[in-house]
């Protein structure tokens, strides 16, 4: 049976008022963000729409019919005008002049910026001709569960038949690309009255001489199979549970445990980062009695393998018994295992002309009771491939409800795989940037330093956690960085760093948003002034508590993750030129900076063995944005120097042998130098950034 989500109907929200406003470019793209909102429509990335539009050719002034179509790579459900690819209908029509048979299909997509309308630079994709070639104005290409559940069937073509008759067609596999457009034409012209066709093992072509047809019949055709399945699939799901469901709490618990372990395992040539699932979906599926059988046929939509791979892996695992210490002891083995199939399949498979091998490491891994987790060489690209494969296991649902589920083909999967369009396209994506895939927590992660820290380290493709005690401040942090890199790359912790407990739970939340740590930047400050005799104990226990104590926790816990990991790991300490020179009036802050210092320096020794880092950064006197520089430790300053606070800066900036302001970004950039592979043979060491202090030399 289906899911409360699957068997919701999906609503038509075309707004006709609306749409009357829009050009025909326009309404494609409403149509098409329309269609993408919504996942029981199509996946992150997956489908196609297109509309063909006369306009003036900027040539001679004529009028011409051009294809606008999804480009390369683009989104349906967030892509903008600038996203299609426009090409002249006539040189598309032309092409089939050239077109030398099916051995030969990739070459035609050589020719299709050829065809290109206007000077677009948007890349056409391998699914133009499929749109082209349909007669129809406007055409969508999506991929919905209900729908790939009846061409993932072993009897497709009779459940076409039977849920829609005439009006929706059916077509054998058939990979995408030039030979598929033709197959199209051609079905069009032998069946006028259809509205649409099913694509076994791939998804739904629908059609329409309006947009607004086009769309409602893409919705009708999706909601006649909901309500179908809605039905006949009455058996339990995946035939019934036979292990139980762990509770919320202890799923996320052996999720935490986890992680890290297999990161560590399958980051040897690119670091991973990774995402947790534990819906409802999920657990239906990894709790149920078909879950190895169905796992090991693989998906069967294109869009779904390109994401999830040949196949996952499934974690051994009993929630009856949940000893996680022997399933982790025995993820070197199983993974191995994975590994060796994978090779096994690539060497069964491969062409003369096939690409190397790729990463032979599994992308899910599913564990029984408790979820679902993903790898992938960034958090977005993560969860992007779990949702894929929960449109998979949706569609084994369906399937195999009503039905015996059917798999890609091997070949066929390794094909597309390792298809030489497919290489091309990787190997034209941009190089990884110098964080790319890892995971670093910033503490004091709201304020000046540390947002300037977490910002520089995003840059670099890094994902980040930010942690402070400042709530109000976190917040803002957290959202001004998602709304400049995505919601993907960075989440917030509460963290009171001199809180044993709240330090563990903040790495726990850190290991189930990502699934590990690289780097940890301990950077959790506060100043004070006091002459010794009006120091209070308080207030020296408050200085060693944060700045010795507090760096001391958030390091064990680091240390803990990167031994989990074995893959070694990278600290920065945030300290101050006070932990080398001396300063009047702060023997507290003094103190515990040098504590702070020393702690670096014992750590580095410890941490060698394993390549886990650990590196100092002194600033002095960053007062731009600077929580520690507002209210009475500045007046403290500037009464020790017998100044106006105004003058502090100034005073600062003249003291330092460069004459130079020292502003939170220019810590980052420290910070930044050694979090990075550009300091990997440095540890122990101390970069001064304070425009200059002899006193703190370090020599």
């Amino acid at each position: 049976m289906l899911d409360k989500q699957q068997g919701a109907r999906l609503a038509n929200l075309w707004d006709e008022a609306k749409a009357a406003e829009m050009s025909e470019s326009e309404r494609l793209l409403y149509r098409s963000n329309l269609l993408g909102s919504d996942k029981r429509i199509t996946n992150y990335g997956g489908g196609n729409t297109s509309a063909k539009v006369m306009e003036k050719d900027p040539l001679d002034g004529g009028t011409v019919e051009v294809l606008w179509v999804k480009g390369s790579g683009g989104d349906v459900g967030t892509i903008k005008l600038d996203g299609f690819a426009t090409l002249y209908m006539d040189k598309l029509n032309a092409l089939k002049t050239i077109y030398r048979g099916v051995d030969f299909e990739d070459e035609m997509v050589a020719y299709l910026p050829h065809c290109t309308f206007n000077l677009n630079p948007r890349a056409a994709s391998i699914d133009t001709p499929l749109h082209a070639y349909v007669p129809k104005k406007h055409v969508d290409h999506m991929h919905p569960d209900a729908i790939i559940a009846i061409a993932a069937a072993k009897n497709s073509r009779e459940l076409t038949a039977k849920i829609f008759g005439d009006d929706i067609g059916w077509l054998p596999w058939k990979r995408p690309g030039y030979e598929l457009g033709l197959w199209l034409e051609k079905f069009c012209l032998e069946n006028p009255a259809a509205r649409g066709v099913v694509l076994e093992s791939h998804g739904l072509f629908t059609w329409g001489d309006t947009a607004k047809e086009a769309y409602e019949t893409t919705i009708e055709s999706i909601n006649k199979a909901i309500a179908w399945f809605e039905v006949e699939n009455t058996k339990p799901a995946f035939g019934g549970a036979v292990t139980a469901t762990l509770d919320a709490t202890a799923r996320a618990d052996v999720a935490r445990k986890l992680m890290p372990v297999i990161r560590g395992l399958i980051s040897a040539d690119e670091r991973k980062v990774g995402h947790f699932d534990d819906s409802q979906a999920v657990l239906d599926f990894v709790t149920s009695k078909d879950l190895s059988p169905l796992a090991a046929l693989g998906t069967s939509c294109p869009d779904h393998f390109l994401r999830t791979k040949i196949r996952p892996l499934v974690i051994d695992f009993d929630p009856a018994n949940p000893d996680v210490d022997r399933t982790l002891s025995a993820l070197l083995e199983a993974i191995a295992a994975y590994r060796a199939d994978y090779a096994a399949y690539y060497e069964r498979c491969k062409h003369a002309d096939s690409p190397a091998m790729r990463d032979p490491n599994a992308v899910v891994y599913l564990v029984p009771g408790v979820g679902m987790i993903t790898f992938a060489k960034d958090k977005a690209t993560a969860r992007i491939s779990g949702e894929f494969y929960v449109n998979a296991i949706n569609v084994m649902r369906g399937a195999s409800g009503v039905s015996t589920y059917v798999g890609l083909p091997e070949q066929e999967a390794f094909d597309i795989e390792y298809w030489l369009l497919e290489e091309a396209k990787l190997q034209r994506m941009p190089k990884p940037k110098s964080l790319a895939g890892r995971i670093a927590l910033v503490t004091g992660g709201a304020g000046g330093i540390g947002k300037a820290t977490a910002n520089r380290l995003m840059q670099e493709g890094a994902c980040v956690v930010l942690a402070d005690i400042d709530e109000t401040a976190l917040a803002a942090a957290e959202a001004e960085l998602s709304a400049r890199y995505g919601k993907d790359f960075v989440r917030s912790v509460g963290m009171n760093v001199t809180s044993e407990t709240a330090v563990e739970g903040g790495f726990a939340d850190t290991l189930l948003a990502f699934g590990g740590l690289d780097i940890l930047v301990s950077n959790a400050g506060l100043a004070s002034s006091a002459v010794i005799e009006d120091t209070t104990l308080a207030l020296w226990n408050k200085n060693i508590e944060i700045l010795t104590t507090g760096y001391f926790l958030v390091s064990r816990e680091a240390f803990r993750i990167f031994r989990q990991q074995k893959a070694g790991g990278n600290v920065v300490f945030v300290a101050s030129k006070n932990g080398l020179a001396a300063s009047p009036g702060a023997s507290a802050y003094c103190t515990a900076k040098a504590a702070e210092i020393h702690l670096a320096r014992c750590l580095a020794l410890e941490g060698a063995s394993a390549q886990i880092r650990v590196n100092v950064v002194n600033p002095d006197a960053v007062l731009r944005g600077s929580k520690i520089w507002t209210g009475e430790w500045k007046e403290q300053r500037a009464a020790a120097y017998k100044m106006d606070v105004d003058e502090l800066e100034a005073h600062y900036r003249e003291r330092s042998m460069l004459k130079l302001s020292v502003f939170p970004e220019d810590i980052a950039e420290a910070i930044y130098f050694l979090a990075s592979d550009m300091s990997a043979k440095s540890t122990g060491n101390i970069i001064n950034v304070d425009a200059g202090n002899a006193q703190s030399f370090t020599r």
